[in-house]
């Protein structure tokens, strides 16, 4: 994103008056690679094409804001596979992770890591590394660092399945798991953050984990944790926390974690949302995806966002979809949230 964007986009945060509301949009592998016809693989493994694809959506759509800012990721591969998680690539596909933590005793062999060297985390950084004096020249900045959550991780590493039912049978192994997942992932922050530099104000967490447990649950699995990531960096910084499962357990709960915006999914209508976190988050959402986003007509889009921008209110809201933009989401779709968007602020201009 630009320097004046990411500037809309914290004042939209901080709730101050804006002449409009903006369109923000999180990108990345999953869409980018087959938005432009491009292999995957070439995508992750050709630093060149990598650049030039990025710089390709920000010319197309200079007036989205694309978070977190051109995203370097290997789909979901970098944290797990710092704890050792099979990654398998495919040439048309986002990495696949496989769990290698069958005994949740065997948690402790996992605590010498690196995530300044290991597997995907250090190709994460040089690649960071390698574009950074290109992003700043084509004149934009990468103000958020990104990561999955702890549940997320750990569910990678351990298995969605083992690890649910580990929350059940082994609560303190679960505890285990997720002390060295939180760990991993305020590492793997601040290193990124090393590399980007003075850019940085603010963290972005995905987990769509949290959105499988109950209320009780939440509170004592993933709160805590969540919470600490967000006390290791500047209280002055944006908190994003993208979640496009179920967010009842956790959507009373996510400002005393720490989290100032939320972006969550298709499930729960924006009224809902905004009634019970008030104002203490600034939401970013949440056209349907993949019904209306993919398989939409731009009419049917169109009448979407107005639908979601009426039960925003205008104020203290980016407009987005429900989550990320998901594979196969056309430009036609996209533009047409840009529009129907365009006539919403005309109309609020207008009084």
């Amino acid at each position: 994103m630009r320097p004046e964007q990411w500037e809309i986009f914290k004042r939209a945060v901080r709730r101050e008056p804006q002449a409009a509301v903006p369109l923000a949009l999180i990108v990345d592998s999953p869409w980018i690679p087959g938005y432009l016809g491009i292999s995957h693989l070439d995508y992750y493994l050709d630093p060149e094409l990598w650049f030039q694809a990025n710089l390709r959506i920000v010319r197309e759509f200079p007036d989205i804001i694309l978070v977190p800012s051109w995203w370097t990721e290997f789909g979901m591969a970098a944290e797990p596979s710092v704890l050792g998680a099979k990654i398998r690539l495919w040439p048309d596909n986002t990495p696949s992770v496989q769990h290698t933590l069958y005994r949740l005793d065997d948690v402790t062999q996992l605590l010498d890591y690196d995530v300044r060297t290991d597997a995907f985390a250090g190709l994460t950084l040089q690649r960071i590394r390698m574009s950074r004096d290109r992003i700043h020249a084509a004149g934009h900045v990468l103000p958020l660092v990104t990561a999955r959550g702890p549940l997320c991780t750990a569910a990678f590493v351990r298995g969605t399945t083992e690890f649910m039912m580990d929350l059940v049978d082994d609560p303190a192994g679960s505890h285990a798991l997720l002390d060295l997942c939180t760990g991993v992932v305020i590492d793997w922050l601040r290193a990124q953050h090393e590399v980007m530099g003075g850019d940085v104000e603010g963290i972005f967490i995905l987990d769509d984990i949290v959105g499988f447990v109950n209320e009780q649950h939440y509170l004592e699995y993933a709160a805590p944790y969540l919470k600490r990531i967000c006390d290791a960096f500047p209280a002055d910084w944006i908190r994003i926390y993208h979640n496009d499962a179920s967010v009842d357990a956790c959507l009373d709960h996510l400002p005393d974690a720490g989290f100032n915006v939320l972006n969550w999914g298709k499930q729960k209508d924006i009224r809902e949302v905004k009634r019970r976190v008030g104002a203490r988050m600034c939401l970013m959402g949440n056209v349907n995806p993949l019904e209306i986003g993919v398989r939409g007509t731009p009419a049917e889009v169109r009448q979407a966002t107005l639908e979601v921008l009426a039960g925003a209110g205008g104020e203290g809201v980016y407009l987005s979809v429900g989550g990320g933009v998901s594979p196969g989401m056309p430009g036609a779709n996209i533009r047409a949230m840009l529009a129907a968007l365009a006539e919403y602020n005309a109309e609020r201009a207008a009084g």
